[in-house]
């Protein structure tokens, strides 16, 4: 079993930055990979960066490229996502989930669990 709580979420100005973190607990991490996606309202969630856990790899939604940095602290068992040049369309709730088996996935059936998510607003 694996618990997942994000963290960070809040209240932005366009042009603003914010840092989400994910905190993962239950289980020893080795090679997972930790993914984020996002959910706005009226809107599918889709899928914004994910990471492998041991080896760093990354992968980006292609709109988030260059905005949207994931990365991961394994001694704090925590992955990061920070966002930059925040805007108002970035408004979502977003959710951190992590996938135990497979490459790096962008689908939410690729990931085993998920956290309760944390509200973004990015006001214009």
């Amino acid at each position: 079993q694996v618990s997942l709580v994000e963290s960070g979420g809040g209240l932005v100005q366009a042009g603003g930055s914010l840092r989400l973190s994910c905190a993962a607990s239950g289980r020893t991490f080795s090679n997972y990979a930790m993914g984020w996606f996002r959910q706005a309202p009226g809107k599918e969630r889709e899928f914004v960066a994910a990471i492998r856990w041991n080896g760093g790899n990354t992968y980006y939604a292609e709109p988030e490229k260059g905005r949207f940095t994931i990365s991961g602290d394994n001694t704090k068992k925590t992955v990061y996502l920070r966002m930059n040049s925040l805007k108002p369309e970035d408004t979502a709730v977003y959710y951190c989930a992590v996938r135990l088996q497979g490459p790096l996935g962008r689908t939410e059936s690729d990931y085993d669990y998920w956290g309760q998510g944390t509200q973004v607003t990015v006001s214009s």
